[in-house]
């Protein structure tokens, strides 16, 4: 079970290959072996779910677009290698000027039954988000009870509304809420146990966590996955601080202060 020592690849390994690339999956998935492969996702005109963090393509893609209102089939063309390799030359590779926008069942495809968070972005303006990515999930078997039950397949969104629909859809699913800073301290424990009801899970912002503040959610039934953590002496002052895990561009570096030799890794069935 994934609940201790958890390493979140943020956007795969995103700080050595270009993020929601293959290239930043495979490293982190296969080199680091971090225990999950974490996505964000929006959709298509025509309904499809890729991978992509922003809303647009102009950041990754170094063109004008949004993705609501194109179709795979103009996303399918673009590459999203080259900012990355223009914006850290020490890293750059050849290859990852040819690595595209992919959809959410071409990850499926190819890395099978590893463990993945998968975030919703901005569904407010993508509706019926929820169900399409639950019909996806299904269709690849990623919503059986073994993998549910040991956090394998997990859903995670800074609306709280998109989260009440994922349970109204699946009852069972792991859940973990993002929040901004400040945000679960100005909350209060009786707030905190609604929300525990359907989410196991939080995501502050790693800054604003403490011991106190760990200790709290701990103590209201919450497992603490602060994003996004990059620095060593970070990682090292929050797992001292009793962290569960976290989001980190660095898979390796994490998994090096959690003292990991291996990551805890399902096999594909």
């Amino acid at each position: 079970m994934l609940d201790k020592n958890v390493v979140i690849a943020h956007r795969g390994a995103s700080a050595y290959a270009p993020e929601h690339s293959y290239a930043s999956y495979d490293l982190s998935h296969f080199d680091m072996r971090a225990d999950y492969i974490e996505l964000d996702i929006q959709m298509t005109l025509d309904g499809e779910i890729i991978v992509m963090h922003d809303e647009t393509i102009e950041r990754t893609g170094l063109t004008q677009g949004i993705i609501k209102e194109m179709k795979l089939e103009e996303i399918k063309e673009i590459r999203i290698g080259q900012w990355f390799n223009d914006k850290f030359p020490e890293l750059a590779q050849k290859y990852y000027l040819e690595q595209t926008v992919p959809t959410l069942k071409e990850v499926f495809k190819r890395y099978g039954k590893a463990n993945y968070y998968i975030e919703t972005k901005s569904p407010d303006i993508y509706p019926g988000m929820e169900e399409r990515l639950t019909m996806i999930l299904e269709e690849f078997d990623l919503l059986s009870e073994e993998r549910l039950s040991n956090y394998q397949t997990v859903i995670q969104s800074f609306s709280l509304e998109s989260l009440i629909k994922m349970n109204q859809l699946k009852s069972n699913m792991p859940l973990l809420l993002l929040c901004q800073k400040g945000m679960l301290r100005a909350m209060t424990d009786e707030d905190l146990k609604q929300i525990s009801a359907f989410v196991y899970a939080v995501g502050p912002n790693y800054k604003d966590l403490d011991q106190w503040l760990i200790e709290r959610l701990h103590r209201l039934g919450f497992l603490v996955f602060p994003y996004t953590v990059n620095d060593e002496a970070d990682m090292e002052r929050l797992i001292n601080e009793g962290i569960d895990g976290a989001f980190t561009n660095h898979p390796d570096l994490l998994r090096k202060q959690f003292r990991l030799d291996n990551g805890e890794v399902f096999e594909d069935e």
